[in-house]
C-alpha cells in the first residue's frame, strides 16, 4: 500500500502561486519513504525536513502527520506528537493507529482524562493490525489497567507471533505478577532473539539467580556489543544484579559501575538547573508564603508517598493499599502537570526555577482542583489514593496548601543504602543524577536540605516513615501509617504481600514476598567500591 495513499484531494498546494516546483504523489511517497528511513536511523533532523516537504504541497496529508507524530515520540518530544496525532485523527477520524498514538502521547504528558478519549476511540474504530494492538495495550497498562493492557498483547500476538508482543506481554505479566508466564514470555523472546538486552534485563529482574550460567550468556553478549551501544546498560545492569544475587560483591560493582558509565553518556544532567531548582523552592516555600495561602481544594482522598526512589516507597504503599479503603493509583505526574497549566508555562524539563517561582503566586483552590479533575480517570472510588511518585517531595508546600486535607507520607531511608540502591538502578527517563557516584551524592544532600526545610514550613502534616523500622517490625509502623491516614486498622495491612493488584514500579516482582531486611545495610557489601559517594555526604556531615 503506497504510504500516501491516494494523494490527489489532499490540499495539495502545488502549482499555486509562489508555491514553487509542483510535487507530485510518487515524489511524495519517496520523501516520507525516506522519512521513515531517517527516523529509523535516528536522523530526525532530516526525517523532519522530509515531512516539511511533503507537506508544504499536500498540507492534509494524514501520513506525513502521522510520521511528524513518530519522529516527535522517537526523539522525545511528545508535545510535537500530540499535535502531530491530533492532526491525524482530524482529517481522519477513523484512523485507529491516530487515536492510539494519541492516547499515548496525552498519557505520557499527564493528560489522562485526554488519553481516555483517545483510547475510547481506537477501541472504538477498531484495527487488524498487532502494531496497533501493542501501542492500545502499551496505553492500557500506562494508565494502570494492567489486565486490559494483557488482552490486547494477547490479540497483537495472536495476529502475529513475534518477540516484539511476547515483550509486551512480559512486562504486563510481570505487573500482575504472573512470574512464571513473564519468564515464559521472556524465553520466547530471546528464543527469537538471543541477544535482546531488554528482555535479559527484564528476566534477571524477575527472580534471585541461583548460578552462573545466565551471566556467561549475557558476557558474551556484553563483550560482541558495539562501543556506545543504546542497549549496553540493560545487559550490564543485568549481570551485576545477577552476581549481586550471588554475592559476587566485585563483580556486581564492575558491571554496575560499566552499565551506570554507559547510561550517563547516553543522559543529559544538567546539574546547576538542578541546584537553582532547589534554590527557588527554598526561598519561595517559607512558613510566610505558607502562612498567607486561602484555602485550597477539600478534597480529602489524595495520599502522597514521597521520598527518594528505591527507598521503600513501593512496600509502604502495598501496605497502604491492603486496607480496603485505599487504593494505588500510580506514580502519576498530575501534580507537576497542574503546576505548568496554572501558571502556563511550558518546558521540556519536569520542572523549572522560572516556574516555581511564577506558581507561588497562583491560586491554590484552583491547582488542588486541576489535580482532582486530570486524577478521575486513575482513582477508583475508595476513600483515598495513593499517589506514589517519589519526585512529588519537591512540591510538598503546594500541595499541602492546594489539598489540605490530603495526607503526605515522606519515606527515609539510611543516604548510602538510598544512594547505592538508586545508583544500581536503570531507571527509564527520570533521576539522571544516579548514574555517577558523586552527582548521585550531591543530589541526596539537596534533597535532605529540602526536606529539612519542608519539616520546619509543614510540621506535622508530614508523616516520616524509616524504611529500616518498617522492614524490621511490620506492624506497628503500618499502625502508625493507617493511624495517620484516619483509618480503622485491618489486619491485611500486615500481609501485604498477599494483594494480587498489579504493581507497574521496578519493585514489581519484590513486592510478592514478605517484607526483608536483606536491603538495609547493603551499601556495606560494596563499600570499599563507593568511597566518591561515601566522601560526598561524610564532607557535609550525614
Amino acid at each position: 500500500m503506497a504510504i500516501l495513499g491516494n494523494m490527489q484531494g489532499q490540499g495539495g498546494a502545488a502549482g499555486g502561486v509562489g508555491a514553487g516546483p509542483r510535487m507530485s504523489p510518487a515524489q511524495a511517497q519517496e520523501f516520507l519513504r525516506r522519512g521513515y528511513g531517517a527516523m529509523q536511523r535516528g536522523d530526525f533532523r532530516e526525517a523532519g525536513g522530509c515531512c516539511s516537504l511533503v507537506l508544504k504541497h499536500f498540507p492534509k496529508a494524514k501520513e506525513a502527520h502521522f510520521l511528524v507524530g513518530l519522529i516527535g515520540i522517537e526523539s522525545g518530544d511528545w508535545a510535537t506528537g500530540k499535535r502531530a496525532f491530533r492532526n491525524v485523527v482530524s482529517l481522519d477520524e477513523a484512523h485507529t493507529a491516530g487515536w492510539a498514538q494519541l492516547a499515548r502521547c496525552c498519557v505520557t504528558l499527564g493528560q489522562y482524562n485526554l488519553a481516555e478519549k483517545a483510547l475510547h476511540n481506537a477501541v472504538a474504530t477498531g484495527s487488524g493490525d498487532p502494531l496497533v494492538m501493542d501501542v492500545i495495550g502499551n496505553v492500557f497498562s500506562l494508565l494502570g489497567d494492567q489486565v486490559t493492557a494483557l488482552e490486547w498483547f494477547d490479540r497483537a500476538r495472536a495476529k502475529a507471533k513475534s518477540a516484539f508482543f511476547e515483550l509486551s506481554r512480559a512486562k504486563a505479566l510481570t505487573f500482575l505478577g504472573r512470574i512464571e508466564e513473564a519468564k515464559a514470555a521472556l524465553e520466547a523472546v530471546l528464543g527469537e532473539k538471543p541477544d535482546a538486552a531488554l528482555a535479559h534485563w527484564m528476566l534477571a529482574r524477575l527472580e534471585r539467580a541461583k548460578d552462573g550460567e545466565h551471566i556467561a550468556v549475557m558476557n558474551d553478549i556484553a563483550k560482541r556489543m558495539p562501543e556506545g551501544h543504546p542497549d549496553a546498560p540493560f545487559i550490564h545492569y543485568a549481570i551485576g544484579k545477577e552476581y549481586e544475587d550471588l554475592g559476587a560483591w566485585d563483580d556486581a560493582f564492575s558491571a554496575y559501575e560499566v552499565g551506570a558509565a554507559a547510561r550517563r553518556k547516553l543522559v543529559s544532567y544538567d546539574e546547576k538547573a538542578e541546584e537553582a531548582l532547589f534554590a527557588a523552592l527554598k526561598s519561595t516555600f517559607t512558613k510566610e508564603w505558607f502562612a498567607k495561602q486561602a484555602k485550597g481544594c477539600n478534597a480529602e482522598s489524595p495520599v502522597f508517598v514521597v521520598g527518594q526512589p528505591r527507598t521503600g516507597t513501593t512496600l509502604i504503599e502495598r501496605i497502604m493499599t491492603a486496607h480496603t479503603d485505599v487504593e494505588a493509583a500510580g506514580e502519576l505526574q498530575q501534580f507537576g502537570m497542574a503546576m505548568k497549566r496554572v501558571t502556563e508555562l511550558s518546558s521540556p524539563k519536569p520542572m523549572t526555577a522560572e516556574i516555581i517561582t511564577k506558581v507561588a503566586g497562583a491560586d491554590m483552590k484552583a491547582l488542588g482542583d486541576l489535580y482532582m479533575d486530570t486524577t478521575k480517570a486513575v482513582r477508583g472510588s475508595a476513600a483515598r489514593f495513593v499517589d506514589k511518585l517519589p519526585v512529588n517531595y519537591l512540591y510538598l508546600p503546594l500541595i499541602a496548601a492546594a489539598l489540605p486535607n490530603a495526607k503526605i507520607v515522606h519515606i527515609v531511608r539510611d543516604p548510602m543504602d538510598a544512594c547505592f540502591a538508586s545508583y544500581k538502578q536503570l531507571f527509564a527517563d527520570a533521576y539522571y543524577h544516579s548514574y555517577d557516584q558523586e552527582e548521585m551524592a550531591r543530589h541526596h544532600l539537596r534533597y535532605l536540605d529540602l526536606m529539612s526545610h519542608w519539616r520546619a514550613v509543614l510540621g506535622d502534616r508530614i508523616l516520616d516513615v524509616s524504611y529500616e523500622e518498617t522492614v524490621a517490625d511490620i506492624e506497628p509502623n503500618a499502625r502508625k501509617i493507617i493511624d495517620f491516614l484516619g483509618l480503622e486498622w485491618q489486619d491485611a495491612c500486615v500481609n501485604f504481600h498477599d494483594q494480587t493488584a498489579a504493581v507497574t514500579t521496578a519493585s514489581a516482582a519484590q513486592v510478592r514476598e514478605k517484607a526483608h531486611t536483606r536491603s538495609v545495610g547493603r551499601w556495606k557489601k560494596f563499600e570499599k567500591h563507593l568511597r566518591p559517594m561515601k566522601a560526598v555526604l561524610d564532607t557535609a556531615g550525614v
